[in-house]
């Protein structure tokens, strides 16, 4: 049968039309916290809290020290790598404009904790208040290109990522010996005041527009090499520093359930890291490490002493460690959570895990612009 010229083109503009439609846009991504997830902001600041100088980078694509705090690609790289999308740049890079401004920026500084006197021995770090003004100023510089409604769809659709709590612990209650917060507070008190204070971050991130946001919980924090040097005489985890983290994850996981209450939606997904960390620290060889207790560049026992330098030691091959340095888990463990929180069981991800969180984003996206 014949079909008339205008028929088919029509037909063929409708089956274009249909495969762009069920395509979904990038999305952007905004990444808060820690050295976990920092991925170079503190290069650019006068601070001791670095990671711009070799043997860092030594498995990243371009063999060169980035300011991340890993051998290779961190936790916010695989996610990206994930979706399909370039890593987002730091927010302090100057190359982030254009169109590299709207695939979302990364405002996290290593050192910093969810209270403003954690790390201030590194001096010049982006304390969340300030991480949090800069999300805001970044929503200024992108409204001056696409105008206040795009910007804030944008923001609105985005993922968002927050890992902040460990250094509360290690480098403030539990820095020194009778620390000013440990005399202060009991270990119960303090933990309920962190957690209080957390809360109103992440409130605060939702009156700047996030809407689907993933809150990591802390791991085993006794149980990395820095820990096991200065306090484990026998190589078992640090019970002080596990007795933080297990009063700390649970309330975080009550207060990520209330925001969701309060706000009528689940806005927040709560990340078990302790579980996802505790896996390969307990049994290192079911998945594929030699050790999870020395770190792989370092120093001292366990390699957990001081900083890793070029004058460290240095395993030949990352692949096996677990830890990267005396704090920082190796690319491949990154991997290895990261891959819990894309399609781990509710064991790890409360709420869902971030492949169905997308899929609802995409299933909403899409609902909209039929709608428009």
């Amino acid at each position: 049968m014949d079909f008339p010229l205008a028929s088919m083109i029509a037909g063929l503009v409708v089956l274009v039309l249909g495969t762009l439609a069920s395509q979904p846009e990038a999305r952007a991504f905004f990444v808060f916290g820690d050295s976990l997830v920092d991925s170079g902001n503190n290069n650019y600041l006068l601070t001791s809290a670095r990671a711009d100088s070799p043997p860092y980078g030594i498995d990243y694509p371009t063999r060169r020290a980035t300011g991340r705090f890993s051998n290779g690609l961190n936790i916010p790289d695989i996610i990206s790598e994930s979706m399909g999308e370039e890593s987002v740049l730091p927010y302090l890079s100057p190359e982030l404009t254009g169109d590299r401004l709207r695939n979302g920026a990364n405002f996290a500084s290593a050192g910093i904790g969810i209270l403003n006197d954690t790390g201030i021995q590194f001096v010049n770090i982006i304390m969340m208040p300030k991480q949090l003004e800069y999300f805001h100023q970044y929503q200024q510089r992108v409204s001056q290109s696409i105008g206040a409604a795009e910007t804030q769809r944008l923001v609105n659709q985005a993922l968002v990522l927050i890992t902040v709590g460990g250094n509360d612990f290690v480098n403030n209650y539990y820095l020194v010996p009778y620390s000013a917060r440990s005399r202060q507070y009991s270990l119960h008190d303090y933990v309920r005041y962190v957690i209080s204070e957390y809360k109103k971050i992440l409130r605060r991130l939702y009156e700047l527009g996030a809407r689907n946001v993933l809150v990591t919980g802390t791991g085993p924090l006794g149980c990395v090499p820095a820990e096991l040097a200065q306090r484990s005489p026998d190589g078992s985890c640090a019970a002080e520093l596990q007795r933080a983290a297990n009063l700390f994850n649970p309330q975080l996981v009550q207060i990520v359930n209330q925001l969701n209450t309060e706000i009528g939606t689940n806005v927040f997904f709560a990340v078990n890291a302790y579980r996802m960390n505790i896996d390969f620290i307990s049994n290192p060889q079911q998945y594929g490490f030699i050790t999870s207790k020395i770190a792989c560049c370092g120093q001292g026992p366990y390699n957990g002493i001081g900083l890793c330098t070029a004058l460290s030691n240095l395993c030949p091959n990352r692949d096996i460690y677990a830890f990267w340095d005396p704090f920082h888990p190796s690319e491949r463990a990154n991997r290895y959570v990261v891959r819990q929180i894309l399609s781990g069981t509710s064991d790890y991800m409360h709420h869902g895990n971030l492949s169905t969180i997308l899929a609802t984003i995409d299933s909403r996206i899409a609902a909209v612009d039929y709608k428009t």
